[in-house]
């Protein structure tokens, strides 16, 4: 489990502002990263990415790439409906914190036997999850304006 350590890492430099190069500091839209060459700012919004990994902190993770802002879970079989799992899978598609820069897929299945089959999942999951992250970057987002204020 290699991945873990870089992805912390990650994780840690992300919240680091940068400056331009004419010295004022520039709002952070893209998550940054220390490099041998100096500092790389990627593709997607750091509160986006930070609020996804926030919202999804109960799911085991699959995978979870801040270059291209795509984090896919694990099956989740919750304790209380042990005949149904979630997958979830989420890409943050813009720099901008924005709500169209997100979005968010619900994978369901349901024990028949013992085997898993696909099924539809609740209209609004996908939904409450996209909320639920949207809102948890605008908290990260006033919490780091008012430290830098």
């Amino acid at each position: 489990m290699r991945v873990l350590p870089a992805l912390l890492c990650a994780l840690v430099l992300a919240g680091c502002g940068g400056s331009s190069n004419d010295g004022t500091k520039e709002m952070d839209t893209g998550t940054s990263i220390a490099s041998g060459s100096g500092r790389m700012t990627l593709g997607v919004n750091s509160y986006l990415w930070h609020a996804s990994l926030d919202t999804l902190s109960f799911l085991p993770l699959a995978s979870a790439d801040p270059f291209g802002g795509v984090i896919i879970s694990e099956w989740y079989v919750a304790p209380t409906s042990p005949d149904e799992r979630l997958k979830v899978t989420i890409y943050i598609m813009d720099r901008a914190l924005r709500a169209d820069g997100l979005k968010v897929v619900v994978f369901r299945q349901v024990r028949a036997g013992t085997a898993w089959q696909d099924a539809a999942p609740s209209a609004d999951t996908a939904h409450k999850l996209e909320d639920s992250i949207l809102t948890r970057a605008r908290e990260l987002r006033l919490a780091t304006l008012g430290q830098q204020g």
